[in-house]
């Protein structure tokens, strides 16, 4: 029974990276420096589905392939660590106290405070890659200027990310697919 258990939650976390992945690259915008999607509404969601480890696996996971499929991989590794901090947060608050990852203002304050997290580092990680890749004589603090550049599509990002988590965890809420 065990082994079926695992191999279930094994391949619910397949598929939920590859949905990550899947949105990621059909659905997205390019910016100055890299592109904006629809994916962070289904890191929110594997975050409250799988919980603080799982779901922060299947976030990075999806998110570095379609960085490293969609021809960004210079930020795979940023990326990687990201989104798996962000998926941790939001599930580690959207599961705080006697909450159960099903109370929305507390979701939202969860997906807030996770997406703000993923706003300040791909401005860290922008600024790093504008002085190292694209911009090698940029000092770091002109790399910082540049950066600022991301910021406003990353926080609509978040946003959008935010509606799509919502209404998704509320569509299938009570139907047996949040049993962490």
């Amino acid at each position: 029974m065990e082994t079926h258990v695992k191999t279930r939650s094994m391949v619910e976390m397949a598929l939920m990276t590859g949905i990550i992945c899947l949105v990621t690259m059909t659905m997205k915008i390019p910016t100055v420096i890299g592109y904006t999607h629809l994916g962070d509404g289904f890191v929110f969601v594997a975050a409250v589905m799988f919980g603080k480890r799982k779901g922060a696996l299947a976030a990075a996971l999806g998110m570095t392939l379609a960085d490293i499929l969609g021809g960004y991989a210079i930020w795979a590794p940023f990326t990687f660590v990201i989104k798996a901090v962000m998926a941790y947060i939001a599930a580690t608050i959207a599961y705080r106290n006697n909450y159960n990852g099903d109370n929305v203002k507390n979701n939202t304050f969860a997906f807030a405070v996770a997406g703000t997290w993923m706003v300040l580092a791909y401005y860290l990680a922008n600024a790093v890659i504008v002085r190292f890749v694209y911009v090698e004589s940029a000092s770091f603090y002109e790399s910082l200027v540049l950066a600022l550049a991301d910021i406003p599509a990353n926080t609509m990002q978040i946003i959008v990310g935010i509606v799509i988590a919502l209404l998704l965890i509320k569509g299938v809420k009570g139907k047996g697919v949040f049993n962490r």
